[in-house]
């Protein structure tokens, strides 16, 4: 058995998302499997702990919540991998255990961005899912263009500014935009779950647009809408040398794009040919709005394509988790035109929405099985990071080099 911290929450957005798909993972696991060990950031960016983070309804009420777990931290100290109480008493151990494996399901901005993996590499704890590089490639927009870019992978023209530039030189940039043609969808560089998204059809919208994607980051990017669009999304699971696809979905929307109600709100059936499981409302402690995350909302699964454009998607879905380096659980989401066939790759979700447990059961594949497939590469990934060398076992300036170096502006 061993000591599994999930954790959850963040300072993003899509915290309530999280906060789903987290329980759905927990949930997922059967008792005494492993030490699973809820920790919660909370939208301030505080750490908790404690049983009654992992029943849902408990969430209407965060005072109450809150009040019933222990705030809690970790020290960004190189193999230190205990989880630290913030109160102590006599009775009480300053620890209040030894994690094992860290799981992040934390979505959006500081978690699905590399800000927590950059934390677990500097402790050296082993976690599941994604790099640093990886995640934050697939967060920032505009690093997912230039790498499906420069890797001849399909995407759609593009340009990216600043909010700054943009209202600075607004002519010079409105006329690049133009050239790219209308309709266009302008998006934050830096989030997921649709926030923020718009379409723009002529030059009054795209400044609208702009504004609107502005309120959540700096960089916005700026690409041409797909005509006859349709959403196509695929999973791949695993390592660079040993990775899967699964089968493919068409998410349906209510307008010209998927927004965050029809992936969340929906209060669809779910997926439709999808079979929805690794989760029981029981032990979640009932259902509250939304409480599906992206299991819930409505799509067709399979997606209704000839088997040879599903191949072609599935191959291009690993060919991006390997050009990427990506491990664990990813999502690629794909735009079609329908009547030309010419498909694009849109997104890369580093830390999918329900982990896109739909999609593998849909496959042939329990979530349970492939929770632990990735905990167990999270594992050996970490252990071949050990015996690569970090450092020269070599001090230059024992052997005399660097001491006549000048140090600007210091007096010896």
């Amino acid at each position: 058995m061993i000591t599994l911290g999930v954790i959850f929450g963040g300072i993003s957005v899509e915290h309530e998302i999280s906060v789903i798909s987290a329980l759905q993972t927990i949930h997922a696991f059967p008792e005494l499997k492993h030490n699973i060990v809820p920790i919660y950031i909370s939208k301030e960016g505080e750490w908790y702990t404690g049983p009654g983070l992992t029943v849902i309804s408990n969430y209407r009420d965060m005072k109450k919540l809150l009040s019933w777990c222990e705030k809690v931290y970790m020290t960004p100290v190189r193999g230190d991998f205990n989880l630290y109480r913030y109160k102590t008493s006599m009775f009480k151990s300053k620890v209040v255990t030894k994690l094992d494996v860290i799981f992040p399901i934390l979505h959006g901005s500081y978690g699905e961005d590399g800000s927590m993996q950059g934390l677990f590499e500097m402790i050296g704890i082993p976690y599941v899912g994604s790099n640093l590089r990886a995640c934050n490639i697939a967060m920032d927009k505009i690093a997912t263009k230039y790498m499906l870019q420069s890797t001849g992978l399909p995407c759609v023209d593009y340009m990216w500014v600043t909010d700054r530039e943009w209202f600075a030189n607004k002519e010079e940039k409105l006329a690049k935009a133009e050239k790219i043609g209308y309709p266009l969808i302008v998006k934050p560089a830096a989030l997921g779950s649709s926030v923020g998204i718009s379409k723009a059809s002529n030059a009054k919208e795209l400044d609208e647009a702009i504004d609107s994607a502005a309120k959540f980051s700096e960089r916005i990017i700026i690409e041409k809408m797909v005509e006859n669009l349709q959403e196509i999304n695929c999973s791949v699971y695993g390592s660079y040398h040993n990775c899967q696809a699964s089968v493919l979905e068409e998410p349906v929307r209510t307008g010209d794009i998927l927004s965050y109600k029809d992936k969340y709100m929906s209060g669809g059936s779910g997926a439709k040919g999808c079979k929805i499981g690794g989760t029981k409302s029981a032990k979640l402690g009932g259902k509250i709005s939304g409480s599906k995350g992206m299991s819930g909302s409505t799509r067709k699964c399979p997606a209704d394509l000839p088997e040879d454009v599903t191949k072609k998607i599935q191959q291009l879905a690993i060919q991006t988790f390997k050009e990427m380096d990506a491990s664990g659980i990813i999502r690629i989401d794909f735009m079609r035109d329908s009547k030309t066939g010419d498909v694009y790759i849109n997104e890369i979700n580093s830390i999918p929405g329900s982990l896109s447990f739909y999609l593998w059961e849909a496959t042939g594949k329990k979530f349970i099985d492939v929770l632990e497939e990735i905990i167990d590469i999270a594992i050996k990934t970490s252990a071949e990071k050990q015996k690569l060398m970090l450092s020269y076992d070599q001090n230059i300036f024992a052997m005399g080099g660097g001491t006549s170096m000048k140090l600007g502006g210091a007096k010896h």
